[in-house]
């Protein structure tokens, strides 16, 4: 007898991917054919890339004939401080306290494998909730059991922190956040993280500060970064916080796969090792595009004002017919789904959109998980609006003409 070939059993924990969820009970439903295809689903950036960062790529082709190094070039981590001193007035040492990674999405997977001890009882992962689903992958990949926090609408849609009792925090190894938050656009206060800067301090936790969508924001102020809330605070050793920055959003380059974490010194030497083994060194050519885009602001400048033009177009045009506003920063609207359309159902609003209308949406449920008691992800819908803006305002043309078809005053009482 063949005996079957072994596996880790802890991928038989993880949950199928909400795209890929959505895709099985979209299986059945064929897209109105009269009307073009429009996808709000996926937050991939689709305006152009920057042409310096192509430029930089092509004229460092050569560089491919030598073998990068984890830490990544000096002059790669000098541009990264740079950037943090510009934008947050941060001085950071850049042989100590930053690391080049290869986008976000992998670098907060391999930090809960950095730092999580699966032989200490009972060890933790608190994520907000809903959530970027990596959080979770990464801490039931190295072992740990997860605890989710819900957001609160009462609240900007912040994580509710107080519904995590002693007891999880005493067993907490790693707090993922995520300012400006996915799917909320939410951006946390300096009181807030004084918070969670408290509990780390007691219970001994590393903070994961996810803060990919930090420089596309609707305010005049810019969002608050965890590094510079520590500094604020008195905290410039940045002990027990790594936050995590990537080109992705900032510069439309998700196919480049750039970005850096920073803080901590000793969590960064210890993540620095294992990236060594595990074979994490970023490509040359990317690594010259990256200090190419970090050098630049001027094309963010202009790609946030692209995003503030369309927002302040297709925002108010939904804000007719669904419950929505204008989020603190990020590219998504977090809508609701009008209670009279399928009872409210996020699920089943986004399949009728879609066979009817031909606009794809993710349904907020799928990007959540039931806890205390409630699944804080229902009756919501998330819309990337990273197209160019006729696509966008198209797409919310036809939710408004889908919302229109269900009249609440066609509702039986």
């Amino acid at each position: 007898m063949t005996l079957p070939a072994p596996h880790n059993p802890l991928l038989d924990k993880l949950h199928p991917y909400p795209f890929e969820r959505l895709r099985a009970l979209n299986a059945g439903i064929q897209p109105n054919p009269a009307l073009r295809a429009i996808s709000l689903g996926i937050g991939e950036p689709k305006h152009p890339a920057p042409q310096l960062i192509e430029d930089a790529l092509i004229a460092s082709v050569k560089t491919l004939s030598v073998y990068p190094a984890t830490a990544g070039e000096p002059r790669l981590r000098e541009a990264i401080c740079q950037w943090l001193q510009r934008r947050y007035d941060l001085a950071l040492d850049p042989a100590n306290q930053v690391l080049p990674v290869n986008g976000s999405r992998e670098a907060l997977f391999a930090l809960a494998q950095t730092v999580i001890d699966p032989s200490r009882p009972g060890a933790t992962v608190v994520c907000p909730n809903p959530f970027y689903q990596i959080y979770e992958g990464a801490a039931l990949l190295a072992g740990a059991q997860t605890a989710f926090a819900n957001s609160d609408p009462a609240k900007n849609f912040a994580a509710d922190w107080n519904q995590i009792d002693a007891d999880i925090w005493a067993k907490t190894q790693l707090l993922y956040v995520c300012s400006p938050g996915n799917p909320t656009g939410a951006v946390m206060p300096l009181q807030e993280w004084k918070t969670l800067f408290e509990l780390s301090d007691r219970y001994g936790f590393v903070i994961a500060s996810d803060e990919c969508y930090s420089e596309i924001y609707f305010r005049e102020e810019a969002p608050l970064s965890g590094l510079q809330a520590a500094a604020q605070l008195g905290r410039g050793d940045f002990r027990n916080l790594i936050a995590f920055t990537s080109l992705s959003k900032r510069s439309n380059v998700p196919g480049l796969r750039s970005g850096f974490v920073a803080g901590d010194a000793a969590l960064i030497k210890k993540f620095l090792l294992y990236r060594t083994y595990h074979g994490s060194a970023m490509n040359p050519m990317v690594q010259a595009a990256s200090i190419a885009a970090w050098g630049d602001e001027a094309h963010v400048v202009a790609n946030r004002e692209q995003y503030r033009a369309k927002f302040a177009q297709v925002t108010p045009l939904l804000a007719e017919h669904m419950e929505v506003a204008l989020p603190d920063a990020g590219f998504y609207l977090w809508a609701a789904v009008p209670a009279h359309i399928h009872g409210g159902c996020d699920i089943a609003f986004a399949q009728g959109l879609l066979a009817q209308y031909n606009v794809a949406v993710l349904p907020g449920s799928l990007l959540a998980r039931e806890a205390h008691g409630v699944n804080p992800g229902a009756g919501r819908i998330r819309l990337a609006l990273v197209a160019e803006v006729g696509e966008c305002l198209e797409a919310a043309q036809r939710i408004a003409d889908y919302c229109r078809a269900h009249p609440a005053s066609a509702v039986a009482v």
